[in-house]
């Protein structure tokens, strides 16, 4: 897809079936197959292989093994194809990835690996990482026309909608937290729909809403209004508030760095209030004078207590500040380290509701640099370039929005270099979507 320009232009009165039909049938066997394995993609990563967990069973909590090894075929599986697919006609676009800063990134991300305390979990969970990440990248690449594109991620939208209002009217018990839960019983009546979390959900549901309203600015009268307005409802109902305060907040955001000519302003606009959250946030926990200007606010910028786990995570870093403790190897178990002396909530913490801060632990402060440089600093330049070159605007502002809205809920949340995250899935393939449209022109239509 990163040579097509074309937009929905016609107004879909009819039904998705018919409009699926119809589009597919201008693609030949190949395109079409393409087609399906991205929809795969984003239903495997938004769906997952274990939709509606049941969180008032004890078991809830336990990896079973066999079902993580099916999660790991499946990627690799789904990954591979995706790549073999794209391999002969995209070949520019996928040599364009092999920059030395990405190459950077991967060295570093082995040099840690190898240097982990647990090495085996750490080389375990990055093969996962790389195959979840591998198919997000080249996920832009695999729908052969923007049209085409934006078929596959409505209609992944919708079908996940589906499931989850599904889910709320006909089974509550598994789409909406319980007083009953084994874990965090007090977000009784919150929707999660077909995940494991409402944080999770309202994150989704937010990103979902930049894509109703992408669909909708570029002709898709009906099914881009239906999965905004849906997905916004369902955000609501989640009780997310992160996501929900960053939903409208972003868009704003992304819309004012939109109409900003020059790059330096456009880097101004994104990344001083970024800078400044960082600082409110867990920049409270190192500096006495930022924790009284914190105390001095309307509401409670540690959400609820979290500096616990800040400091935790801080001190974890100052233990090991180069190398990191590795690559998703620390937050297993951590009752027993001595860090976690008079921090007692931290112990029981799954990561330190900071992605910045939660790279620094694992894979120590040059890696967190490193994906800065790659995750923070070129997508910007990279729209910037795509916007002067007029390509896809409509599409540039849609990656442009989702990461930005990845940005700033990294604030408050982990899901940098996190596997199967659905966040992440979507982050990366908005940085690479933003890659692509800086080097390529998308194509307009099947010849």
């Amino acid at each position: 897809m990163v040579r097509s320009a074309a937009d929905m232009t016609d107004v879909e009165a009819r039904s998705l079936g018919h409009v699926l039909r119809d589009r597919l049938a201008g693609l030949n066997a190949v395109q079409a197959a393409r087609c399906l394995v991205a929809v795969g993609a984003l239903l495997l990563v938004l769906v997952t292989l274990d939709p509606f967990p049941d969180l008032r069973n004890p078991d809830v909590t336990t990896i079973v093994g066999g079902r993580m090894a099916l999660t790991y075929i499946s990627w690799g599986l789904l990954a591979a194809v995706a790549v073999l697919c794209v391999a002969a006609s995209d070949a520019p676009a996928l040599k364009s990835l092999l920059t030395p800063l990405h190459l950077c990134l991967l060295g570093w991300l082995v040099i840690n690996i190898v240097f982990s305390e647990s090495r085996g979990v750490s080389i375990q969970r990055f093969v996962l990482a790389a195959s979840v990440t591998s198919l997000a990248v080249v996920l832009p690449l695999l729908p052969p026309t923007q049209r085409s594109f934006n078929l596959c991620l409505g209609a992944a939208a919708l079908v996940l909608l589906a499931l989850c209002y599904l889910g709320v009217f006909l089974a509550p018990q598994y789409s909406i937290h319980t007083a009953i839960d084994v874990t965090e019983p007090h977000l009784a009546g919150d929707w999660r729909g077909s995940f494991g979390h409402k944080n999770i959900a309202s994150a989704v549901m937010t990103i979902l809403v930049y894509v109703g309203i992408y669909l909708s600015a570029v002709g898709s009268f009906v099914m881009g209004p239906a999965i905004a307005v849906l997905a916004g409802t369902f955000l609501i109902f989640t009780g997310g508030k992160t996501s929900s305060v960053l939903c409208l907040a972003i868009y704003a955001l992304a819309s004012l760095v939109y109409v900003t000519p020059g790059l330096w302003l456009k880097r101004i606009i994104c990344f001083v209030p970024l800078v400044a959250m960082n600082l409110l946030t867990v920049g409270s926990v190192l500096s006495p004078a930022l924790g009284a200007m914190t105390r001095l606010l309307p509401l409670d910028p540690t959400f609820t207590g979290r500096s616990a786990i800040w400091e935790f995570a801080l001190a974890a870093v100052a233990e090991k500040p180069i190398i990191g403790h590795g690559y998703a190897a620390f937050w297993d178990d951590v009752s027993a380290r001595q860090t976690t002396q008079g921090a007692e909530w931290a112990t029981s913490a799954a990561h330190s509701h900071n992605s910045y801060l939660d790279l620094a632990v694992t894979i120590g402060l040059p890696g967190l640099m490193l994906v800065i440089l790659v995750f923070v600093l070129a997508p910007l330049a990279n729209f910037q370039t795509a916007q002067a070159h007029s390509r896809s605007g409509a599409l540039a502002k849609l990656f442009l929005t989702v990461w930005l809205f990845g940005l700033y809920y990294g604030a408050t949340e982990t899901f940098l270099l996190e596997r199967q995250n659905p966040i992440w899935f979507m982050f990366a393939l908005a940085v690479a979507g933003l890659h692509f449209l800086a080097r390529f022109q998308c194509v307009e239509q099947i010849e």
